[in-house]
């Protein structure tokens, strides 16, 4: 969501980041910060800052960097909740919903754990980038 289209009120941070796994806990600190400012309660807090660490990390893993070879992060609060959106380069495939992972697979469990943590989250893609937007209860 651009900033434009919400509130006057709403404070967006939006952070440009290397495209490497050491990304995810700046992006986390800088998060929880932002929150604690905010008078987030702790639990939310934590909610926050796992989905933002397995969104990012999906996106480091699975997706090439964004054309100056970082990725974006974005978070704000407003009513709904606690908005966080990753941004990517797109790569081949596209993050889903995991219905049953199997008990002896090594990944596909971090997609389940947005998905309890959030009230909704989704996918929009472009020619060039892929944006995963999560909304976590505050």
């Amino acid at each position: 969501m651009s900033s434009a289209t919400l509130p006057a009120d709403v404070s967006v941070v939006d952070v440009v980041l290397p495209h490497q796994v050491s990304a995810v806990a700046d992006a986390r600190r800088r998060l929880a910060a932002y929150l604690k400012r905010y008078r987030v309660t702790e639990a939310a807090r934590d909610d926050a800052q796992l989905v933002l660490s397995e969104l990012l990390s999906n996106a480091i893993r699975y997706a090439p960097p964004l054309p100056a070879g970082e990725v974006r992060a974005a978070w704000w609060i407003d009513r709904a909740g606690i908005h966080v959106e990753v941004t990517d380069g797109r790569g081949d495939t596209e993050p889903r919903r995991i219905t049953d992972p199997h008990p002896e697979s090594v990944g596909g469990r971090g997609l389940a754990i947005v998905d309890v943590l959030t009230s909704s989250w989704d996918v929009r893609t472009a020619a060039g980038h892929r944006t995963v937007h999560a909304i976590i209860p505050g």
